[in-house]
């Protein structure tokens, strides 16, 4: 750090760091936020955030379904419940069981809701206890309070953990597991890992000082997460010890009663779950397993007893093929739910276990385009679920579907823009290594194809997430509506090809995840849809450094980048904050990796005699996952060369950015005024 001249800028809340912060906010703020047309859109997009008619996704915990909402009158929000019958109307009658802004109020603080863990009581029984997560001002590191669901109040003496990274989770009434900063041992030895992640879990008892909670298991201090569950099945209670050495690499250990542990004994890189009698494995990588070599991205099946016994006998229950990939998948009571991507867009089927044979069906009532989720309403005593449906243009839908059975629609978003006139298409590129690479394009329907219309491209490309399409008011609203077009970019680095697709960009192939989106740009061009001093370009987090990066490699392409919550600095990253933990990813810098993560590294990239687009940094103070610092160097850097750079902080919001409506609706307003400005000229 000593010859980096903006090192200072890491200290989050120092005063001379907090006082640079205060004076770009200023002055971003004078550049963007004075107009009318800002109050109106940051107006309008408040009033998508607070709106009555939004969704509320619920949750089933007993006989009552759950669900914490935010508005204008509750900024923090209100976690409730209801009935079945009550949320079938338009209006249901909820009750209140925390009220979080009462709480803020009553305590002094600045809670954010960070969820809800209840303990499944005996076969009759009304749930009564449930852990409460709240974060201050939304940064990763949060509390855990005890609450009775029954009386509607915090459990006097209750189980209780002090602000870290971390969790409790049940056992049973009377006891938890927990995973947190325990403080040095005697040794002087840290609790947590490098990564700032628990690195101890263990075993405590209600009513006795968490001091005396006796070791489960303990790992490494360059793990990444150590952590432990119980499994609640009736007939099928067991407890599982997590050790998560990095990304993509996690062992998983049952654990006896005895406190031994047993190795599940499938490969590190494989999504491993156990549900009732099966053990369902995502394979990250070809596995070999009973005489047959089992293909990277598939979903397979075993009994668990017998594999613990040492027997390889599996069951594919998906096989990717060159564009098709696993979203994810959902046990319901009797069935297991699959959803595929099928060239980024969902398809749903229904696999049955019987007699030891695996049957297959469609899924019924699905819609035909969008994106598809679903979610168990209660795995173990149902086989309903929840399907949500969605794309740009289509407000969402939230159905109740008994398998076998056409959904039930409950719930539709209003339409928060006017979306008359506008079409999806999706569109195939090129990258630069002749891979094929899908992106979406939201356009009027006689789009005049003069290179002249102003457009933001989306991306992130990294930790095998997908991009798949999505109704959103602000976007909409701000961009859509004032005739702009809206892309997203499928890029390598994503999960919407599966595993092969996200290991396509690791590491020293982190470039071509650039490549792809570069592509992607070049392609709006040659269609004639943009140019560039009208194509914007926004991405966050991971999708920052995308973003940074293309404002440092590729600097022509574009009029304007906007760069959110991001890693910049990649040689200082894995020593900031959560950065260790996404070495699997980029690399380590400190090692002969350098070589290649500086080719990727926007902070040093960086030339004070190059030409680069209009740019703003958007980022959080308590931003406890990515470090603030990447963003505030970058931009002190590029102002102090006189380049053409904005910077706006938000105080509160960890890496969400946001902490409330009103914040989220303001750096979103700052955003969208941003890119209209440079890009409609």
């Amino acid at each position: 750090m000593s010859d980096d001249p903006y090192a200072w800028l890491e200290d989050v809340t120092g005063e001379r760091s907090l006082t640079w912060v205060r004076a770009r906010n200023a002055e971003s703020e004078t550049e963007l936020a004075a107009t009318p047309q800002f109050r109106q859109l940051e107006s309008d997009i408040r009033a998508i955030l607070d709106s009555d008619a939004k969704i509320p996704a619920v949750e089933k915990i007993g006989a009552y379904y759950y669900n914490f909402w935010k508005d204008k009158q509750h900024e923090r929000g209100l976690w409730r419940r209801t009935t079945l019958e009550e949320y079938r109307k338009a209006s249901p009658q909820w009750e209140t069981v925390i009220d979080l802004d009462a709480l803020n109020q009553a305590e002094g603080e600045n809670w954010v809701w960070h969820g809800a863990d209840w303990l499944k009581p005996p076969q009759g029984e009304e749930p009564g206890l449930c852990l409460i997560a709240l974060s201050r001002g939304g940064a990763d590191a949060d509390v855990t309070r005890e609450f009775d669901l029954s009386t509607k109040s915090w459990v006097e003496g209750g189980f209780f953990r002090a602000e870290a990274k971390g969790a409790l989770g049940w056992i049973d009434r009377d006891a938890v597991y927990v995973f947190t900063d325990f403080g040095p041992d005697a040794s002087g030895a840290s609790s947590m890992t490098s990564s700032g992640y628990p690195r101890i879990v263990k075993h405590w008892k209600r009513g006795t000082p968490i001091e005396s909670a006796t070791v489960v298991y303990e790992g490494k201090a360059d793990d990444m997460y150590i952590a432990a569950y119980h499994d609640h099945t009736p007939g099928f209670e067991r407890d599982f010890v997590s050790r998560t050495l990095a990304f993509y690499n996690d062992e998983l250990y049952l654990r006896g009663g005895d406190g031994a542990l047993a190795k599940v004994d499938a490969p590190n890189s494989a999504n491993k779950a156990v549900h009732k009698q099966w053990l369902l494995l995502e394979l990250r990588e070809p596995y070999e397993a009973g005489d047959k070599t089992w293909p990277i991205g598939s979903l397979i099946a075993a009994r668990f007893d017998d594999f613990m016994a040492g027997k390889r006998e599996f069951t594919a229950l998906f096989t990717p093929t060159e564009r098709t990939s696993l979203a994810g998948c959902t046990w319901t009571k009797s069935h297991l739910v699959v959803n595929v991507l099928d060239d980024v867009k969902n398809r749903l089927c229904v696999m049955t276990p019987a007699a030891g044979q695996w049957t297959r069906r469609e899924f019924t009532g699905a819609p035909s385009f969008g994106t598809l989720d679903v979610a168990a309403v209660d795995r173990d005593d149902s086989d309903a679920v929840w399907l949500t449906a969605t794309d740009y243009l289509t407000p969402t839908t939230l159905s109740l579907a008994q398998l076998g059975q056409a959904p039930e629609v409950l719930k539709t978003m209003p339409a928060f823009f006017d979306a008359s006139g506008k079409v999806i298409e999706q569109h195939f590129t090129t990258s630069r290594d002749g891979t094929r690479v899908p992106y979406f394009l939201v356009c009027p329907k006689n789009l005049t194809l003069d290179g002249d219309t102003p457009t933001l491209l989306y991306g992130y490309g990294g930790f095998e997430i997908s991009l798949t399409p999505a109704y959103s008011g602000s976007v909409g609203k701000g961009w859509l509506e004032k005739g702009g077009v809206y892309a997203v970019a499928n890029i390598r680095g994503g999960g919407e090809y599966g595993p092969r697709w996200h290991q396509a960009a690791l590491k020293a192939n982190r470039h071509k995840a650039y490549e792809d989106f570069a592509a992607v740009a070049q392609d709006l061009v040659a269609r004639r849809i943009t140019s560039a001093p009208h194509l914007g370009i926004q991405g966050g987090s991971n999708g920052g450094l995308l973003t940074g990066n293309m404002l440092t490699r590729y600097p022509d392409l574009f009029g304007a980048v906007v760069v959110q919550v991001p890693l910049l600095d990649m040689k200082r990253y894995s020593h900031l904050l959560a950065g260790a933990s996404w070495m699997a990813e980029y690399g380590d810098p400190d090692s002969a990796d350098w070589e290649y993560i500086r080719t990727f590294s926007p902070y040093h990239l960086f030339d004070a005699q190059r030409d680069y687009p209009p740019a703003i940094f958007m980022t959080s103070t308590r931003d406890d996952r990515v470090h603030p610092g990447h963003a505030r160097k970058m931009a002190a850097k590029m102002l102090e060369a006189g380049k053409d750079v904005r910077y706006y902080e938000n105080i509160e919001g960890g890496h969400g950015g946001s902490a409330n409506n009103a914040q989220a609706a303001h750096m979103s307003a700052l955003a969208f005024c941003f890119l209209w400005k440079e890009l409609s000229g």
